[in-house]
């Protein structure tokens, strides 16, 4: 069984730090675009997210802080989503950041078999990854060292085959500023103003 998980987070800096899953496009938060498109291809998902669990409770989905790992940026929350993929009895986990609105519909059979990370036009996006459970423990003793800590290493680590996606438009677009928001909201054929959603209260 292949598991994914969402990578939500992100802090949003250059978005006046809002809550990047419930940035809205065309209307809908991202997390809600995602969802759309990653849903079909896999059996369980879950949320990588620190804070306020009760934030995404309009998403049914199991909501995972980074744990004893925390500080650790994007691999403490694959190393407790690679847990919570094992208690799900999942041999894999694909791995895709919450603010990516248009992967496509095919991202999970071309990422397989595992462990693989996405490409377009020659940029490796690094976060865009299919993993074995397995090398969980592999991962937190790559955590132990004191080389800095970035998931390119660790797919190097892991012997991740690159797999290149051809099309028009990146469909792996990070929306990290207004102005890739507003690319997404012309990618997304809405007329909208872009909009932030302020993050939730402290």
């Amino acid at each position: 069984m292949i598991a994914a998980l969402i990578l939500a987070g992100g802090s949003g800096v250059r978005l006046g730090r809002a809550d990047k899953a419930f940035i809205r496009l065309g209307g809908q938060p991202l997390i809600t675009h995602l969802l759309e498109r990653l849903a079909p291809q896999v059996e369980k998902i879950a949320i990588s997210a620190n804070g306020d669990a009760a934030r995404f409770d309009a998403f049914p989905l199991p909501v995972l802080p980074d744990g004893p790992l925390a500080g650790f940026g994007p691999l403490a929350g694959l190393a407790a989503g690679l847990e919570w993929a094992a208690q799900q009895d999942a041999d894999s986990l694909i791995t895709v950041p919450v603010d990516t609105p248009f992967i496509p519909p095919d991202l999970v059979v071309r990422l397989t078999p595992p462990p693989s990370v996405a490409l377009y036009a020659g940029r490796q996006h690094h976060l865009v990854a299919h993993w074995r459970v397995s090398v969980l423990p592999r991962l937190r003793q790559f955590l132990q060292n004191d080389a800095p800590f970035k998931v390119r290493d660790f797919l190097t680590i892991c012997g991740a085959a690159q797999v290149s996606f051809d099309a028009a438009n990146d469909p792996f677009l990070n929306i990290n500023t207004p102005a890739d928001l507003a690319l997404a909201e012309r990618r997304n054929g809405s007329p909208a103003v872009p909009t932030l959603h302020p993050p939730p209260a402290e």
